[in-house]
């Protein structure tokens, strides 16, 4: 059936499916500790700290966030093993990134000496050294060194600084998102992992110890193991899915977050209107690739009926069947494109399970993005 179990939630309302996200945290989870490697979640796509405890009480061995406002409130929350996977500029926020380091494990990534000159002013009087992971650009062409020769060269100038120490090697292997088939998600994957660990190796001859070889990216850990010498994952999709990943998997039933819509309007005979747009559901699509979309959005529990337009509290959907299964009034649930940024519209999710709805959950690093 069409209409969601959640008719008095009202709307529109971020949901969280729970038996669906333990579904998912035990999957990813048993991966992590049959490979012998620690999970490191990336807690980006909810931005939220209750999220982030139960992964770690399911087994993570800390997590990861994108920004220094997203670390300050996790570690609010009780998250006391923190990595930024991101190159962090400015003194003022690496001041903030110190302050963190008094009570907290935290490390970042880096990929450029300006970052370590900063670093090292404002460690300098630290009492402890600050450890950073050396980011290696495996084929998302974002951030990250390139060559050997810039990778060898930033970690002598870091092994000869007295407060900054690194710790290891990260990649992101982003680009499998684009990947045409699995097949090729698989052979990048693993190309990816690969570049990263023969790094590792090129620093450690270079007589520069590192002990993590940390890499990740939702689809591919879906898709492929692991190369050996990876001693971490960081997947962050994962726990609550979209319909990106769902395309890559051919099986939306692990997508545990949807947004609760109410149908308001009728107008043509095919023409659905619900009291959401691009204010509740990031207005995304992938065009190309495994996690490639169509519309921006699939309606959960339908054949297919896609959201073809956004406003900015309007959405609308073309499908005169679907026009004719609902009424105004119904409320029906919307799987979206992708579910990070849609978590960031949002306050507060609705926890559920079986009809039930079993508390709310803040999202409380929403907007923590400096």
């Amino acid at each position: 059936m069409v209409q969601s179990p959640y008719q008095g939630i009202d709307t529109p309302a971020l949901l969280i499916d729970q038996d669906i996200v333990l579904d998912n945290l035990a999957y990813m989870q048993q991966k992590a500790d049959q490979a012998g490697v620690v999970l490191r979640p990336h807690t980006k796509t909810h931005r939220m700290p209750e999220m982030a405890r139960l992964q770690v009480a399911q087994g993570a061995g800390g997590i990861t966030v994108a920004k220094v406002g997203e670390a300050e409130v996790m570690a609010a929350h009780g998250l006391t093993d923190i990595f930024i996977a991101n190159e962090i500029v400015g003194v003022a926020k690496l001041e903030r990134i110190r302050k963190l380091a008094e009570t907290i494990t935290i490390r970042l990534g880096v990929d450029n000496t300006t970052q370590v000159d900063q670093l090292a002013q404002v460690f300098a009087t630290a009492a402890a050294p600050i450890e950073v992971l050396i980011e290696l650009e495996v084929g998302e062409d974002r951030s990250g060194v390139i060559t050997d020769e810039e990778l060898l060269a930033l970690a002598r100038y870091i092994a000869a600084q007295d407060k900054v120490v690194l710790k290891g090697i990260f990649s992101h292997e982003g680009h499998t998102y684009k990947a045409k088939d699995v097949e090729e998600c698989r052979r990048l994957a693993t190309e990816s992992q690969a570049k990263t660990v023969r790094a590792a190796n090129l620093v450690r001859q270079a007589g520069i110890p590192l002990d993590i070889v940390s890499i990740g990216a939702t689809p591919s850990l879906m898709q492929t193991g692991l190369v050996e010498g990876v001693t971490e994952i960081r997947p962050g999709t994962y726990i609550f899915m979209d319909a990106g990943q769902g395309s890559a998997l051919g099986d939306y039933g692990r997508c545990a977050a949807t947004v609760l819509v109410t149908v308001i309007s009728k107008p043509t005979k095919e023409r659905v209107v619900f009291d959401a747009g691009a204010k509740t559901i990031a207005a995304q699509n992938r065009p190309t690739g495994i996690c490639a979309t169509e519309g921006l959005g699939l309606v959960k529990h339908s054949q297919n009926v896609r959201v073809a337009g956004l406003f900015d509290e309007h959405g609308l959907i073309y499908n005169p069947a679907f026009r004719e299964e609902i009424a105004v009034g119904d409320k029906v649930e919307i799987i979206p494109n992708h579910i990070c940024p849609t978590c960031n519209l949002y306050e507060k999710a609705y926890l559920v399970s079986k009809g039930q709805v079993v508390r709310e959950v803040p999202v409380l690093c929403r907007g923590k993005s400096q």
